[in-house]
């Protein structure tokens, strides 16, 4: 992402392998990395609905959407779907993939939206791959493009589950990154001035039964998940 993302990898090399990648690095969790979209889609939903109410009109922006994995299983809930990445192949392939959606290249400075213009800002397994030194300024990027009373979510690698250690260790484009702390990312947030910042942890199976969901609402704050998400209020 241009001046906040290391250089290597180089994203422009997956955007066509992307999703096979993703499925070679998971494919001894048994589950499809579709799987694991879903259960994130979800918990945005989830907390939309209980924050908003009604969803239908509300203006949401994937930050570093990369391809439009997620932006696929999201398109229709919202009232308009925006995406932003550095990789202009990358975003090739997700207006292609989402022709509904909105997307746009960025210099990995600013994005490219006046202050309070979103009602929410997501980034999905997207900080890893940020510089350190320029984490908590994408982190107030986000927040400065959504409006008072709008939602900033970022979704991460759980860095104390070795399953997921394991997983980074196995994806090419995973290589060399430094996995994000929750503490770091709940001080970004109160450097950036979001109010109410909360952590709560994702994905303790890799089968999605509905048995084991419902044991997963149960345990969101038990640190062992897969990945885990920072909820913001602005």
């Amino acid at each position: 992402m241009g001046a906040t993302v290391s250089e290597e990898p180089d994203f422009d090399r997956f955007r066509d392998s992307y999703a096979s990648e993703m499925e070679r690095a998971i494919s001894f969790a048994g589950a499809e990395h579709e799987a694991y979209t879903v259960a994130k889609v979800n918990d945005m939903l989830s907390r939309a609905r209980t924050r908003f109410g009604d969803i239908d009109t509300l203006r949401v922006l994937d930050v570093g959407c990369g391809v439009g994995v997620t932006d696929a299983v999201l398109g229709g809930h919202f009232g308009s779907l925006h995406g932003v990445d550095v990789s202009a192949p990358m975003i090739e392939r997700a207006r292609a993939a989402n022709p509904t959606a909105s997307y746009q290249t960025y210099d990995g400075t600013r994005l490219p939206y006046r202050d309070g213009e979103m009602d929410i800002a997501f980034a999905i397994c997207v900080f890893h791959h940020v510089d350190v030194d320029a984490r908590a300024a994408l982190l107030a990027e986000m927040a400065r493009v959504v409006r008072p009373g709008g939602l900033v979510l970022v979704y991460e690698h759980n860095p104390y589950n070795p399953l997921t250690r394991l997983v980074v260790s196995r994806c090419a484009f995973d290589e060399g990154v430094t996995l994000v702390r929750p503490s770091d990312a709940k001080e970004w947030c109160r450097a950036a001035g979001l109010a109410d910042s909360s952590v709560r942890y994702l994905i303790f199976f890799p089968w999605r039964l509905r048995v084991l969901l419902r044991v997963e609402r149960g345990i969101g704050r038990v640190p062992l998940g897969a990945q885990y998400v920072i909820a913001a209020a602005t």
